[in-house]
């Protein structure tokens, strides 16, 4: 049972017991707190606290607002329950988040299933390791502090964004290879509206939606990967994108196989078409030598007999 709940995706909130704590209204105690959540395998210099957060006042100014807004945080989140810990440490010239079992924070769960998965390529999930990212996902409700522009706070939100979007693409690609297409396209969706020149992810679209037999979607969404990479980054799309496309077009991605009766990547067929053509080239030396040889043993043979 989690007495206290800390969400800082999207809007900033706690609850102690399914009830929002009330008295933490404040955007500095709120940044303090949050700051203190998100590095809480570490304890910070109160000096460095004070500086962070209360830049623009004067060194004695700035360690006064940080004592009082580590008062107001102290006499928030304090429980009647004589056994429970303190949630801050506060120390003479350190704090720290006293991390416990019975504490919940939307960013350590999302963090600990991106470390949890990581390395482990989409199609190769197991089903544990997919609904581990699926919950994990859910508790994105936004970026994190929607309304903090401090330096911090970027650097993490960009750092937290990118395992986001990371993990989406992980359940896109576990998405196609157990067949849940209309799952997988809402994660792919998800993914341009962070990212819209996203390529890999218009691609995969592309053939998710033909797999549910949507070939006009399929098509339209190359129409929006050309504008938007044209309009994002003054390119055009790669050869394998367009190579998806035009089997799209001509209606024969399906018919696209491997020996093993699966899809073939039709992403990787531009390389598979040039290692086949390089090993052609090189099966024809060959044969131009072992020709060449041939008819130097054959004028050899004719010498020796006359």
């Amino acid at each position: 049972m989690f007495t206290l709940k800390f969400r800082l995706f999207g809007k900033f909130s706690v609850e102690r017991d399914a009830q929002l704590v009330k008295g933490l209204d404040s955007g500095k105690e709120q940044e303090l707190l949050s700051y203190l959540l998100v590095r809480r395998d570490r304890s910070h210099p109160r000096e460095a606290l004070a500086s962070l957060l209360w830049g623009d006042s004067s060194t004695e100014k700035s360690k006064k607002y940080l004592r009082q807004a580590l008062w107001r945080l102290q006499a928030g989140l304090e429980t009647r329950d004589l056994a429970t810990p303190q949630v801050l440490l506060v120390q003479h010239d350190w704090v720290q988040l006293n991390w416990q079992s019975w504490l919940w924070l939307d960013v350590a769960i999302f963090e600990h299933a991106f470390t949890t998965t990581q390395g482990v390529p989409g199609k190769q999930l197991d089903k544990a390791g997919a609904e581990l990212l699926k919950d994990a996902v859910k508790l994105y409700k936004g970026d994190l502090l929607d309304g903090c522009y401090h330096d911090w706070c970027l650097f993490e939100r960009e750092r937290l964004q990118n395992m986001y979007l990371s993990m989406l693409d992980k359940l896109m690609g576990y998405c196609e290879q157990n067949l849940e297409f209309e799952e997988g396209l809402g994660y792919g969706s998800t993914i341009l509206r962070y990212d819209r020149a996203s390529e890999r992810t218009y691609r995969r679209l592309m053939q998710l939606q033909y797999s549910v037999g949507d070939r006009t979607g399929a098509l339209r969404q190359y129409e929006r990967c050309v504008n938007a990479l044209d309009e994002e980054l003054g390119v055009q799309p790669e050869r394998r994108t367009r190579a998806v496309y035009e089997y799209i077009r001509a209606d024969e991605l399906d018919k696209v196989k491997s020996p093993a009766g699966n899809s073939l990547q039709v992403e990787a067929l531009p390389e598979v078409l040039g290692r086949l053509r390089r090993l052609h080239l090189v099966l024809v030396t060959v044969q131009r030598r072992l020709q060449r040889d041939i008819k130097a043993v054959e004028q050899g043979m004719k010498t020796l007999k006359h």
